[in-house]
């Protein structure tokens, strides 16, 4: 080989950050995890011949994953109010292909279902799953046995079966859905925000403590329009200077900015050209990789 183990690791980077993300939900730990990976991985490289240097890599990431979600599993049993991923700003958006792939992969009903598995369930899942790793990888890996990484990566699928499927939708399409809804809420026009949304819609909201949110997920149609209409009366509302369309983790999203930067981002997760879930995450510390990403265009 002859790039440097540095130029060698960038080549592998996009992918195991990717890895690390859906492993923790976390995206600033995500690249911390990585960074930290290839500090371990170059000093392997010095210590001894590597065969495949990309699973070296990827091994690395998954241990380091598992050990940040035991510590993270525990603090997210005190987190104040629903927990949601941190919300990553996509690439390509206006490739309708593309995002739908993203959200297949990252969205944040998918991340959601995979909070619910066990730490090793998650890691086989993702592994053989996503990245089409051989079982027999994963269990060296994860120590265990083949058979036994079999099981997890199977009860996995079962918790997670239809979270990550998403249609191809244009650009132009969920632009004109968003507006609509946002004109629905600004006319205070409870019947059409109700015909944009699914009879189950699910809110939530992410504030962590650090910022006002609904402390609970807020589920059904009439529910989730009286919220919304609720909220636009709220003071923080008044505030707002003006909002931005983006896709987040593949789906459409839209930043609310005040005067003071941003106040919160949402996603709409929309089937068949209703809204069927909104995330919204308002918490400032998860919020700082979208104002990077936003600020450096």
């Amino acid at each position: 080989m002859n790039a440097e183990p540095a130029e060698r690791f960038e080549q592998f980077r996009p992918v195991l950050v990717r890895h690390a993300y859906r492993m923790l939900g976390e995206y600033g730990e995500a690249e911390d995890v990585t960074q930290d990976a290839y500090l371990r991985w170059s000093s392997a490289l010095e210590m001894s011949q590597v065969v495949d240097e990309r699973a070296l890599a990827r091994t690395i990431v998954t241990r380091l994953c598992l050990d940040r979600l035991r510590s993270a599993r525990a603090r997210r049993e005190v987190y104040v109010g629903p927990w949601l991923p941190e919300p990553v700003v996509s690439e390509n958006p206006n490739d309708p292909e593309a995002q739908a792939t993203l959200a297949d992969d990252v969205s944040f009903a998918l991340l959601l279902a995979l909070e619910r598995l066990a730490p090793l369930e998650r890691a086989a899942f993702l592994l053989h799953d996503v990245l089409d790793v051989p079982f027999t990888e994963i269990a060296e890996t994860l120590g265990r046995e083949e058979p036994a990484v079999r099981k997890l990566a199977s009860r996995a699928r079962e918790h997670v079966r239809d979270a990550g499927r998403h249609s191809r939708t244009s650009r132009q399409e969920l632009i004109r859905i968003r507006d609509a809804f946002l004109g629905a809420i600004q006319n205070d026009d409870p019947a059409t925000l109700e015909r944009m949304l699914t009879d189950d819609v699910v809110f939530m909201a992410d504030g962590g403590g650090k910022a006002p949110a609904a402390t609970v997920p807020v589920v059904g149609r009439e529910r989730v329009s009286k919220l919304l209409l609720g909220l636009k009366n709220l003071e923080g509302w008044r505030h707002v200077v003006r909002m931005e369309f983006v896709m987040l983790n593949g789906m459409p999203g839209n930043v609310t900015f005040t005067k003071d930067g941003i106040q919160d981002v949402a996603a709409f997760d929309i089937r068949d050209g209703r809204i069927a879930a909104m995330y919204v995450v308002r918490n400032p510390e998860k919020l700082r990789s979208v104002a990077l990403r936003l600020r450096s265009g």
